[in-house]
């Protein structure tokens, strides 16, 4: 496989526990799972662990075509797991357990060739919350790739020393507007969410910066320009995954060469198709969500 043909989507994959019962995901391996339902062949790098739980969610993967080559097998920490609680609205919030197999990824030869090797690189900071994994991951940025990070601050994971270092290696940035409010007073800015915004894609001289704003849609900085798209309204079954569906739908958009308004667009659309039904990694298929993409353009 020769250059630009994926993108490596590095970081954790987990069961998240939902009232309903437990589905697989992790917000590298969900965007990775979107990105090849739109088409984008991509690779996740990971670690579960040696049990039961791993092996489920090796079946899951490999039932979506997934390639699992880049899945480590830890011998010693437990596959991932993640209480979600749901408010009545559908929003989520996360009990993150530790220590974990996506804890201590190692850097393989392979892991380190993916990567040099890569379209682009998606990572969160999450995954670097211990030194193993974080390690690894810092050895990935240092490669010539386009790197490409969703902040998705979880407590108490959030802090400034741990985040910061990798918001400076990305060259496109996207977090929510709860994160670009909480990121932007570390920095002293003040103003509207627009204001904020304009100011941290300068400080960090990012290519494109995405806030993504719940059921208010998205704004996206890029250049001199601003993009806002006011979102869709959807019958919400919970938010989870919802964002991670969102990055895929415009990084599909951005690959295929399409204008900042119109990736825009589309993630707001999967970003909504995605919130509409349970869980982060719902089954459907590349015309399923044309299909309701459609709909939502012409209402």
């Amino acid at each position: 496989m020769t250059r630009f043909e994926y993108i490596l989507c590095f970081g954790e994959v987990l069961w998240d526990n939902l009232p309903t019962g437990a589905l697989p995901g992790g917000a590298p391996m969900n965007v990775a799972l979107h990105l090849e339902k739109l088409g984008i062949r991509s690779f996740i790098a990971s670690s579960i662990g040696n049990d039961e739980k791993g092996r489920g969610l090796l079946n899951f993967l490999e039932h979506a075509a997934m390639d699992l080559q880049l899945i480590q097998k830890h011998d010693s920490l437990p596959t991932s797991e993640v209480k979600v609680y749901l408010n009545s609205a559908g929003n989520a919030t996360f009990e993150i357990c530790e220590p974990v197999a996506w804890d201590d990824i190692n850097l393989s030869d392979q892991l380190l060739g993916k990567c040099i090797d890569a379209k682009a690189l998606v990572y969160g900071s999450l995954a670097s919350r211990n030194e193993s994994t974080r390690n690894t991951l810092l050895k990935l940025l240092e490669q010539d790739v386009l790197k490409i990070m969703d902040v998705n601050l979880r407590a108490p994971f959030d802090k400034r020393e741990s985040v910061e270092p990798l918001m400076k290696k990305a060259d496109i940035l996207k977090l929510n507007d709860d994160e670009m409010f909480k990121i932007g007073a570390w920095y002293g800015f003040e103003g509207s969410l627009e204001e904020i915004s304009k100011k941290f894609f300068t400080l960090l001289g990012l290519k494109i910066l995405v806030v993504t704003r719940g059921e208010q849609g998205a704004l996206l900085v890029a250049g001199d320009s601003v993009y806002s798209h006011p979102g869709y309204k959807v019958k919400v079954a919970d938010t989870v995954g919802a964002g991670d569906a969102f990055l895929a739908g415009f990084l599909s958009a951005y690959f295929e060469g399409t204008d900042m308004a119109t990736a825009l667009d589309k993630a707001c659309a999967i970003g909504a198709f995605v919130a509409s039904k349970s869980g982060a990694t719902p089954e459907y298929q590349g015309e399923d969500f044309d299909a309701f993409h459609s709909r939502l353009s012409a209402n």
